[in-house]
């Protein structure tokens, strides 16, 4: 049982006097690339974290729903209790707003929930970009399915493609964040030891092995600790740019604008929407070439095309900050063979490909230039691609 699995199972018993009936836990993500091309039906390749958010369900047969979670220093917090069949968008505030939301689309989805008492626990980073929200929302439908007689993992669960469209229409029409399906998906489907190539419109997956230990690499995480919200921030400006330019030019989605029919397509669309549009066509064509060179072994190639994901991503579609910026650049000035920030962007995390005999170098010279910059200091971490979402076993 994991840590996260633990925790919350021992406040659950602490809160309700009894134990839970089950203990679904998902993971966070890294995306190793292909940034904002999810909603443009486009290719993302992420893997798992081993950081994870639990949560631990307990049948209830009055039709309520009581969320508790845990803070930072192990308090219990408690968002209240309320009946499913009147939950509506706002009826829960903050952090509570995720398993409602939930809860409410699997009501709208014909899921027959009997109530259920809810306790979560997590280690996934808040505010870094690495996608802690999809891992509660993940964790809660797997719990709430359970409740429901409809676990995933028996022959009358629903499938997990079905279960990533679930919760990413929660966080999009309840929470009010307009994300794609990449990080449910990653948090559902990815396994140890792969990265996981999507291709969104098709939903179809290919599990990738993906060692970077066995040529002597890390993937370094460094969450430079500026927060962003994807609700408050210019994610949803940038969505909204996307639909405007694959209006005008005719097309379903900027999926279908080829990297050879780039320039005549931005011939053809006003000067604002221009970067948007390079930066998704060029994305999906750098998703594709990690791809090639992930098949076949050579990790160590990746390195040029994480670094070309950034600049477009700074350049083009401008969702970095200065943190971010800093951290790239001062992890490719002591070795690292490529960096890009990861996630929606206005701050969140980086990330590196590191040699090994390097990386506690370039960690300390990434803590001196956040130092010399007057900047919060960073957490840094070894990312090492992980399990996706499953039912913990007991202890």
């Amino acid at each position: 049982m994991s840590g996260a699995a633990e925790r919350a199972t021992a406040t659950f018993v602490a809160e309700h006097r009894a134990e839970p009936d089950s203990v679904w836990s998902a993971p966070g993500r890294v995306n190793l690339i292909g940034e904002h091309t999810d909603y443009n039906d486009g290719y993302v390749f992420p893997f798992a974290l081993p950081h994870r958010t639990a949560v631990a369900a307990r049948r209830r047969t009055d039709g309520k729903l009581s969320v508790t979670s845990l803070d930072a220093d192990g308090a219990p917090r408690r968002g209240g209790t309320v009946s499913i069949d009147e939950l509506t968008p706002g009826a829960l505030p903050g952090w509570a707003s995720y398993p409602a939301g939930v809860t409410w689309v699997l009501r709208k989805a014909g899921i027959q929930l009997p109530g259920a008492d809810l306790v979560i626990a997590g280690d996934v980073p808040t505010g870094a970009g690495l996608s802690s929200s999809a891992a509660l929302e993940c964790a809660t439908a797997l719990a709430l399915l359970d409740t429901a007689d409809r676990p995933a993992d028996g022959p009358e669960g629903p499938e997990l493609s079905e279960i990533a469209h679930w919760t990413c229409r929660a966080e999009n029409d309840f929470v009010g964040a307009p994300t794609g399906l990449l990080d449910q998906t990653a948090s559902l489907r990815c396994r140890a030891a792969h990265a996981l190539f999507f291709d969104v419109r098709s939903g179809e997956t290919e599990q990738v092995p993906f060692d970077a230990a066995g040529s002597g690499l890390e993937i370094l995480v460094i969450d430079t600790r500026v927060n962003h919200s994807h609700s408050e921030s210019g994610y949803g400006d940038r969505r909204n740019g996307c639909e405007e330019a694959t209006a005008l030019l005719g097309v379903p989605a900027l999926r279908d604008i080829t990297a050879a029919q780039l320039d005549g397509a931005l011939g053809g669309l006003p000067e604002r929407l221009r970067p948007l549009v390079r930066h998704v066509v060029t994305e999906n064509d750098r998703v594709l070439k990690t791809l090639e060179r992930l098949r076949s072994g050579a990790s160590t190639e990746v390195g040029e095309l994480m670094t070309s994901s950034h600049a477009s991503l700074r350049d083009d579609y401008r969702v970095s900050c200065p943190e971010l910026d800093l951290a790239v650049e001062t992890a490719l000035d002591t070795g690292a063979l490529g960096a890009r920030m990861t996630g929606g962007g206005f701050g969140g995390s980086a990330i590196a490909l590191v040699p090994s005999r390097q990386r506690e170098r370039t960690e300390r010279t990434i803590t001196e230039a956040f130092e010399r910059n007057g900047s919060a200091a960073p957490r840094l971490f070894t990312a090492v691609p992980s399990a996706g979402a499953a039912r913990e076993p007991r202890s």
